[in-house]
């Protein structure tokens, strides 16, 4: 059986157009499940999904994420509402609250109280879709006047799937959400961490995989596996070392808080010494890099974890050898 592959998009630093649409369009030939685009204080996510969705066919697009607190619910779903139609219904919601550091001080909003705001996003979400008349009343949203969309959705339901990391939120996602996007979780510890979600799920009356369960840590192919582990251990540091305590805490939670503490103390040195601090044991854990095979077995492991959806970067000479990689992890 095919697996469920998903490549990422770069939101930040210099993009090609050109060659981001041709290797998304290459994905879509080659049997990818899907495709993510993030946002955070780079590009917005719905100008580029909106360009993708116009020039593929089957490839789901996603965001990974959205926060829910720069755009209201409502603007949130006119949205997703449009692009599912633009994309002939291939549109999967990713939602987040991201952090107080974000949310305050780029977008200029308080950030209290993230799990209300987020399930109050969800039903309002949830009620425009089904073309339902908006009458809400919760604690921070009350809309009273019964607008709903001036257009019938192409679908009355979008899935949704929350990046979350707490108890709390962790629990929200298994009551409410089609999908969880996991962050740092180390190998060893998968398959107990989507056992506990999917028990949650059972708790709340919903069937144990009610979650589709996208994969925590990305798989590169390459040949420089030097150059995509120091990747990695860059992208630990900055989220350990500067993007608050969440990321630490997570890893503190699954064994790693020396390790947390050594990276979140060298980052008062810089970004290089913080990555250099990050040990090799934390990047195996929660990465892969190397050969297809090699990854193909990592990807195995991820399935037997209880991963769905698995979330690979492909470091390729040409466009040539990008696609039948991708063919080769898709199986």
């Amino acid at each position: 059986m095919a697996r469920k592959i998903s490549v990422g998009i770069n939101w930040q630093g210099p993009l090609d157009y050109k060659a981001l649409l041709e290797k998304v369009q290459i994905a879509d030939a080659a049997g990818v499940h899907s495709a993510w685009v993030p946002e955070a204080w780079g590009r917005d996510a719905f100008t580029t999904l909106a360009v993708l969705a116009d020039h593929t066919q089957n490839i789901q697009l996603g965001t990974a994420i959205v926060n829910t607190y720069s755009r209201t619910p409502a603007a949130l779903a006119q949205h997703f509402a449009t692009l599912d139609e633009l994309s002939g219904g291939r549109m999967i919601i990713g939602l987040g609250t991201s952090g107080p550091q974000v949310i305050e001080h780029f977008h200029g909003v308080k950030f209290n109280p993230p799990l209300t705001r987020m399930k109050e996003c969800i039903e309002i979400i949830n009620t425009l879709m089904r073309n339902e008349p908006l009458k809400y009343s919760g604690k921070l949203f009350n809309l009273q006047r019964g607008f709903t969309l001036r257009f019938t959705p192409v679908r009355n339901h979008i899935p949704i799937y929350l990046a979350t990391l707490n108890a709390k939120s962790v629990k929200l996602t298994a009551e409410l959400a089609d999908g969880w996007l996991p962050i740092m979780i180390p190998l060893p510890k998968l398959q107990s961490e989507i056992n506990a979600v999917r028990q949650m799920s059972v708790a709340a009356g919903r069937p144990a995989n009610a979650l589709s369960v996208r994969a925590p840590g990305a798989v590169v192919v390459t040949t420089n596996v030097d150059k995509a582990r120091a990747e990695s251990a860059g992208t630990l540091a900055f989220y350990i070392g500067r993007m608050g305590t969440f990321y630490a805490e997570q890893l503190t939670r699954h064994g790693y808080g020396e390790a947390a503490q050594a990276v979140k103390k060298a980052w008062e040195g810089g970004s290089r010494a913080a990555a250099e601090a990050v040990p090799a044991d934390l990047i195996n854990a929660i990465s892969c890099a190397g050969s297809v095979e090699a990854c193909i077995d990592r990807l195995q492991a991820q399935e037997e974890g209880g991963v769905d959806i698995h979330s690979v970067q492909v470091d390729a000479k040409d466009n040539r050898e990008y696609e039948q990689t991708l063919v080769k992890l898709v199986g």
